[in-house]
């Protein structure tokens, strides 16, 4: 069964072009749209037929479409990729010609996502090609960058016809691209740009949750965890209540910042949105159990890594040792602990630690501010505060 003819479908462009319906032409110009899978629009060479029903620009990026389709057919993404990303350049320089109206953006938001995706096949199909990895996303992000500069050079003021609306859907599709290859350095001035803009509220709420949530994790890489919790807090809040896949994305990273934060995670919501692995790591930290806690860690490691957040976890372990030191402080009911009992505990709970090693561990929890006080080294005593010697996590933020 076919899905239209293909003069049909190129009647549609040619009246959705006059027309300037940048949303019906968006869906018609998709790779995931239901034409696409159809051998009919699968053409290696188009020109011919398309010339007949379509004029210049349009004619050029339906031309394109078809030859992408072509070699997705084919399963050969590279060759695909190559279709699609001078697709996505030729609208650039078509979105840049048209002066004050923005109603082909829809077609833009399309075609590059569709670029991201099929670069992310290519990226997989080329082994054996001598090509680095990651090198195919990162010629889509400069394809994208294209399109980015156009709308971000454009200065009008009103948001019903200025490009500059456009620019948060590329900047996510660029983090996506920036993630994936590490390369998160980029992502600063794509931040400072979205700050910086004039139309920060009035992107969609959908966008905005998305630039939170990678904003969030870039914040999370870079040890900023107040700003980490506050985007991807945001992120896991607005995201749809129908979205639990996403939401339980989210929460893989707001989990961990929260912990660190001195917050911890109800079992409830944890459950919900299965991600149970972190339970038994918050009852591990929270009662200082060092054994468990480096259990659950080689337990999860794959988990961890996966979602390349076990360096994040495994800074958790700093805030099981304040607990563990709060317990034997609170069994001794002193406030000159010798180093030795501290030491003695951490044998106990499986760590291989000499004194001098437990002094180092109690010497990053004093500069953290996780315990108040000082080590005198000449009588191998930690010397705590006999006012809140242990102070809440929360107050430390």
């Amino acid at each position: 069964m076919s899905f239209m003819t293909l003069a049909h479908y190129l009647q549609i462009m040619d009246r959705s072009w006059r027309s300037q319906d940048g949303g019906k032409i968006a869906t018609f110009i998709s790779v995931r749209h239901e034409h696409a899978k159809y051998a009919n629009y699968q053409l290696e060479m188009p020109e011919g037929l398309v010339d007949k029903f379509l004029v210049s620009p349009v004619d050029e990026l339906v031309v394109l479409h078809l030859k992408c389709l072509y070699y997705l057919g084919k399963e050969d993404y590279l060759t695909a990729y190559q279709q699609q990303s001078t697709l996505v350049q030729t609208f650039a320089k078509i979105l840049q010609a048209q002066k004050e109206e923005n109603w082909s953006l829809p077609i833009m938001y399309t075609i590059c996502s569709d670029l991201r995706l099929i670069a992310q096949q290519a990226e997989k199909q080329k082994v054996g090609v001598n090509e680095k990895p990651g090198e195919i996303l990162e010629k889509a992000a400069e394809c994208l960058m294209g399109c980015f500069r156009v709308c971000a050079a454009d200065n009008r003021s009103g948001e019903e016809d200025t490009k500059r609306i456009g620019m948060l859907a590329l900047v996510n599709q660029l983090f996506k691209v920036y993630f994936r290859i590490n390369k998160l350095h980029l992502c600063k001035p794509l931040i400072r740009a979205i700050e910086s803009s004039p139309f920060k509220e009035s992107f969609s709420l959908s966008q905005q949750v998305t630039y939170r949530y990678f904003v969030g994790r870039k914040a999370m890489y870079d040890s900023n965890y107040k700003s980490a919790d506050e985007y991807l807090t945001y992120a896991f809040e607005n995201c749809h209540k129908a979205s639990r896949k996403n939401k339980r994305l989210i929460l893989i990273y707001l989990v961990p910042v929260k912990m660190l934060l001195g917050y911890i995670p109800s079992k409830k919501v944890l459950e919900k949105y299965d991600v149970i692995q972190f339970w038994d790591l918050v009852q591990a930290v929270c009662q200082g159990n060092l054994k468990l806690f480096d259990e659950l860690m080689e337990m999860h490691e794959s988990f961890f890594i996966k979602c390349g957040i076990y360096l994040i976890v495994d800074k958790l372990k700093i805030i099981a040792y304040r607990n563990l030191f709060r317990k034997v402080y609170l069994i001794l009911n002193t406030h000159q602990i010798p180093v030795e009992a501290l030491q003695c505990a951490l044998e106990y709970l499986g760590q291989d630690v000499d004194l001098d090693e437990t002094q180092c561990i109690v010497a990053n929890l004093i500069y953290e501010g996780k315990i108040k006080g000082y080590i005198s080294h000449q009588h191998r005593k930690v010397v705590v505060s006999k006012q809140n010697p242990f102070p809440a996590l929360t107050s430390l933020t």
